[in-house]
């Protein structure tokens, strides 16, 4: 008898527990999903953008209403070009090679990597302002940080003090933080967050327009040590406005809204914050994301990309002196990606994907 060979399974599908109920009684459909999470995480969202590709591109525009994009760092660079355009598909691959052609010389200042970024932005998105402050059905949220204490300066050694004392007292409690920094969220006027009061840290609310757009934008991604802050964001409380993903890394966030909060990321684990990424206790809190689909990249797909993973920021370093090796692998990521989005709308076209539905 000849063995059957199928090919392993590409993409995992991780539900809270409202979420799981639903999905195992009833498919997924596009009006089912008025919240996109995007989580911080650099490069890595460029070894997603095949499954970004056929949920904006393809899923999403099945059931035309509002919905509300909730990004930090990278998700909110995500879901601004994705806001930018009629044609998310083509947008999005241009942020991949946009951010694949990156190069940075080693030992490059934190301002040269902020002014780089603001180019990147600038080619991205310029001309396309009033396109994203007026989506006939997308309504962007930009999560960024304001500083608090040392982190309020810029100066490497005083920052880097402030970031000891800011993971030292993480480490002890995660509410610690807010003695380090406060939650901003500049947001889609036209719409209210789709999250509950948020009582966890000091936050404010400011509503998004085209002053603040490409400054929230570059502060939302502005890592410390490897870019400067961004000073006072228009509307914005004054301070110095650093990555979103410090405080919301994964974005577990207490989610208000009516079906199903679909998630394309980067792993099959929600964490909470920049600094809990070693502390494998710290997970995410499964009433926050009992409305959560998880959708993300299985450990055999990882296992056939080059070096067994998505792209990361640690490729700079690991390339450093061979750009064209890193944009060579980074590039075969992306078109790899492809599957994911394939495998997607398969299941969801089927009807199978409660089949292949864990818990989260």
């Amino acid at each position: 008898m000849t063995a059957v060979h199928t090919r392993a399974p590409a993409l995992t599908f991780r539900a809270g527990r409202r979420a799981f109920e639903r999905l195992k009684s009833q498919p997924l459909s596009a009006a089912d999903v008025h919240v996109i999470p995007g989580a911080a995480g650099g490069p890595k969202a460029l070894g997603i953008s095949g499954l970004d590709k056929a949920i904006f591109g393809d899923f999403l525009p099945r059931a035309q209403q509002p919905r509300s994009l909730i990004g930090s760092s990278i998700g909110s660079w995500r879901f601004a070009a994705v806001a930018s355009t009629d044609d998310p598909r083509a947008q999005l691959a241009r942020l991949a090679e946009l951010y694949t052609a990156q190069r940075f010389a080693k030992g490059v200042s934190m301002a040269e990597v902020s002014r780089k970024s603001t180019l990147f932005l600038e080619e991205l998105l310029a001309g396309c302002e009033d396109r994203i402050l007026n989506h006939p059905f997308y309504r962007l949220s930009i999560v960024v940080v304001r500083s608090r204490g040392m982190l309020e300066h810029d100066t490497k050694g005083r920052l880097s003090l402030g970031l000891m004392n800011a993971i030292s007292a993480n480490m002890v409690s995660r509410r610690h933080l807010g003695r380090f920094m406060e939650r901003g969220i500049i947001h889609d006027g036209r719409a209210r967050v789709p999250v509950s009061k948020l009582v966890d840290f000091p936050s404010h609310e400011v509503p998004l327009s085209r002053d603040n757009l490409m400054p929230a934008l570059l502060a939302s991604a502005s890592i410390p040590m490897v870019m400067s802050g961004v000073r006072n964001i228009p509307g914005a409380p004054d301070g110095l406005y650093r990555d979103g993903g410090l405080l919301d890394y994964h974005l577990d966030l207490p989610y208000d809204q009516p079906g199903v909060i679909l998630y394309p990321h980067f792993t099959d684990r929600v964490v909470p914050g920049w600094f809990d990424k070693s502390l494998p206790w710290r997970r995410g809190d499964a009433t926050r994301l009992q409305d959560v689909l998880l959708v993300s990249p299985s450990r055999e797909y990882l296992d056939s990309l080059p070096g067994r993973k998505l792209p990361d920021r640690k490729d700079f370093e690991r390339y450093a002196g061979d750009d064209a090796g890193r944009e060579k692998v980074w590039r075969q990521a992306i078109a790899a990606s492809d599957q994911l989005g394939d495998e997607f709308m398969e299941l969801v076209d089927s009807g199978r994907l409660h089949e292949v539905l864990r818990p989260l």
